[in-house]
């Protein structure tokens, strides 16, 4: 079992759904983030004022799935999150030791 880790820019979550269910994944944990990368931040003007937006807005995803899915799942975040400008994100890859399910006891890839 593997677990992918991906930052994403906020209105790219509905195509990276779409592609991930076209994949064949039916779970998917979404949590707001804030973060920055190589870009820093950027400043913007308000009433006048100029000031520095140093966290931008993201969406982390967590999905943990059998091996076999890892791929295609990776390369359906990557094409439908892709704009092309700098602030896209990242994708991790890790290996999940274990999985149980809280309800039944199910573990491994019974469990997700």
């Amino acid at each position: 079992m593997k677990k992918i880790e991906a930052i994403i820019k906020p209105f790219k979550l509905d195509e990276v759904k779409e592609a991930l269910q076209e994949v064949g994944l039916q779970g998917i944990t979404v949590i707001e983030a804030k973060g920055f990368g190589r870009q820093k931040g950027h400043t913007e003007l308000y009433r006048g004022a100029e000031y520095v937006v140093d966290f931008l807005p993201k969406v982390k995803l967590e999905i943990v799935l059998p091996d076999h899915l890892v791929e295609g799942a990776v390369d359906a975040i990557r094409k439908s999150a892709q704009t092309g400008r700098i602030g896209d994100g990242k994708i991790f890859v890790s290996s999940i030791e274990e999985a149980i399910r809280i309800r039944t006891g199910e573990t491994g890839a019974d469990a997700i």
